[in-house]
């Protein structure tokens, strides 16, 4: 399946949750915000929202520093 995450086009294995991508990124889902076709969705949902073909999610990642 074919998504558009952070303005890049990704293939995907079917089915997978924004839980299963952000792992797959490398990232760790409690540390990222998502944004599933223009809708905010919260860490602690990530696995309930199953990504379809064609959804656009954009994932930012907080970083602290000094």
């Amino acid at each position: 399946m074919n998504i558009i995450c952070n303005g890049e086009q990704k293939d995907i294995q079917a089915p997978a949750t924004l839980h299963d991508l952000a792992l797959s990124l490398g990232l760790n889902p409690q540390g990222v915000v998502a944004e599933l076709n223009g809708k905010i969705v919260e860490h602690g949902s990530f696995a309930g929202h199953t990504l379809q073909d064609g959804d656009r999610v954009e994932l930012i990642r907080f970083v602290g520093g000094g």
